[in-house]
This record gives C-alpha cells, sequence and structure tokens, in this order.
C-alpha cells in the first residue's frame, strides 16, 4: 500500500538527556532513568521553541483520522517491529556503543508481521520502496479500526460510522470550561488525536469505571498552556510541583515549521500519575444534540449514554454517570 499516514516519530525532548543507571530489582526492564539536563536541544533551537506553543501533553495512545473504504475512518497507532533475532542484533550493536545509524536491517526478514491495511507515518524514510525503522528500531504506523474490533474496542467505542462522527473533548467557548461533544470525523480528517479512558494506560484521568469504561478523543494541541513557564529547567520544575496547571504529565511544543519538542515529568525526576489532574480540576459540560444525526446509536453505546446527558454539566470529568 502506498499511503502514507500523519507525522508520528518519536518527539525529541526539550532538554539533551542523560541516562542514569538506576539498579532496582523494580526497574528490571528497564535498569535506567532518561533525566533531562539542562541544556537545550540544538533542535528545539532550531525549530524556534521560544515561539512555540506549549500544550498539554495527554496520557492516552495515539490515533489518526484518515480515509478508508471511501470515509473517514479512526486508525490506531501500531509499530511494525523486529522479531526476537533481530531485537536481539540490534540491542547487541546498541551496546557496543556503535551509532545506531550503521546498523544493517533486512526489512524483509528482520520485522514481524502487519496487517495488510497497514501503513508506514508520513516522515519514514524509505529505501527501495520499503519503509525504514527509525532509531528505536521501530516503524510507526497506523492500522483502521473497524466497527466492533474486539483488538481495538475501545478505539471503536467512539466512533460511530454511520453517523462519521467521533466523541471528542476540547475546551468548550467560555474559559475554563471542557466540552464533550460529537465531532464530524470530516472535521478532524488527517489529525492525530489521544485516546483517553478507562482502559487506557491505566487511567490517570479517572475516566469511568470498569461496569461502564468512557473513553474520549482528546485532538493534539487542544489545550494550549495559558501561563507556561520560561524554558528553563528551574522555572519549569517549579511550574511543574507549585500550580494547578502543572498537574499534567507534560508539555508539547508546537513550533511554527511543524516541528513538535516535548518535556515528560519523568525527564525531571517527578512522578506520574498524580492523584489529581489538572484536566481532572476543571468543569465539563456535555453538547449533543441527538436530532442531527440521522441513525439509533446503539443502546449500550457511549453515544445513547452522552446523547440522554445532553446539556448537563460535572464538576470534573471524574463525575460523569450514566444512569442505570
Amino acid at each position: 500500500m502506498s499511503r502514507r499516514g500523519a507525522v508520528q516519530r518519536k518527539v525529541p525532548c526539550l532538554f539533551v538527556t542523560e541516562v542514569k543507571e538506576e539498579p532496582s530489582a523494580k526497574r528490571e526492564r528497564q535498569p535506567f532513568k532518561v533525566l533531562a539536563t539542562e541544556t537545550i536541544t540544538g533542535k528545539a533551537l532550531e525549530a524556534d521553541i521560544y515561539n512555540a506553543i506549549p500544550t498539554e501533553k495527554v496520557d492516552g495512545t495515539c490515533c489518526y483520522i484518515t480515509t478508508y473504504k471511501g470515509q473517514p475512518y479512526l486508525w490506531a497507532r501500531l509499530d511494525r517491529k523486529p522479531n526476537k533475532q533481530a531485537e536481539k542484533r540490534f540491542k547487541q550493536f546498541l551496546y557496543s556503543l556503535e551509532d545506531c545509524k550503521e546498523f544493517v536491517w533486512n526489512v524483509e526478514e528482520d520485522f514481524k508481521p502487519v496487517p495488510d491495511t497497514w501503513i508506514p507515518a508520513k516522515d519514514i524514510e524509505f529505501s527501495n520502496g520499503n519503509p525504514l525503522p527509525d532509531e528505536n528500531g521501530h516503524m510507526p504506523g497506523w492500522v483502521p479500526v473497524e466497527k466492533n474490533s474486539k483488538q481495538y474496542c475501545w478505539h471503536s467505542s467512539v466512533v460511530n460510522y454511520e453517523a462519521e462522527i467521533a466523541l471528542v473533548l476540547k475546551h468548550h467557548a467560555d474559559p475554563g470550561l471542557l466540552e464533550i461533544t460529537p465531532v464530524p470525523l470530516s472535521e478532524i480528517l488527517e489529525q492525530t488525536l489521544e485516546l483517553i479512558g478507562t482502559n487506557i494506560n491505566a487511567n490517570p484521568y479517572g475516566l469511568g469505571s470498569k461496569k461502564q469504561p468512557v473513553h474520549l478523543l482528546v485532538p493534539h494541541g487542544a489545550f494550549e498552556i495559558k501561563n507556561p513557564p520560561a524554558l528553563k529547567q528551574h522555572d519549569i520544575l517549579s511550574w511543574f510541583e507549585g500550580c494547578s496547571e502543572g498537574k499534567v504529565e507534560g508539555i508539547v511544543w508546537h513550533c511554527h515549521d511543524g516541528c513538535l519538542i516535548k518535556l515528560h515529568r519523568h525527564h525531571l525526576g517527578l512522578r506520574w500519575p498524580l492523584a489529581e489532574t489538572y484536566l481532572n480540576s476543571q468543569p465539563v459540560v456535555i453538547s449533543f444534540n441527538r436530532t442531527k444525526y440521522d441513525c439509533d446509536f446503539e443502546p449500550k453505546s457511549l453515544f445513547h449514554h452522552f446523547s440522554n446527558l445532553d446539556g448537563q454539566r460535572f464538576d470534573r470529568l471524574k463525575d460523569i454517570k450514566f444512569d442505570a
């Protein structure tokens, strides 16, 4: 398939990072920490980071909206990864402190199979018609989320292909208020979003419950940080620790040239998730005009439940409850 998906390679960190060993039984799978220094990376400076737009890094799983079967579809992130033998060779090469760019991959034999519908991310490099892995040995890409998919059931719960809409969390027109509303898939075509909710990344925002899971899509860059810290490690650290707006997983700067730069709390040695997050401290309203959609929502679907809450306001996201 010749199609190429949205840009979704590894986003570089704001600061130059260094790896520190952390011998601990709890960290056997990753016996080290990646911590930020006080030096801003060359990539960030080249992208004019000082004039970039800082946004909240939302903790979920990345998704993409593009066409499939002639209509807008939700696509799930699926990186093509090396098989065990190839991964072992790659790690041995890295441990020898060689430049990972010098490693030679056999693209046809070294990687696990992916569905025929898989497409690579837009900025992935190609050689002889084959996609090449990134510096982590992965090929970022996407697969379409079919209706009633078992593997991607939480993804499929936030889209309705008959009505061609998605359940989206975003800012309301009123300042300080969030809004959950159906958005036409055509309006978010070629955009990437974050899927958050009950069964995603241990649910840091406390959405829903095991009995009634709640999942939502958040467009990347949707939550601009209004009072960002200065681009110095001390100021950012104080911001993360000292104000309500700093109770986020991290910051993603959207640069004017399209480049993204990030900083995670973990890069500064801070913990995540938190008991209370900034996203959960804001009131939210449900806006769902059911008369706009010429279809019957399945009784157990999120669309049905949210349509019944049209106009209702809650103090926090975690306070949303559906009638039994």
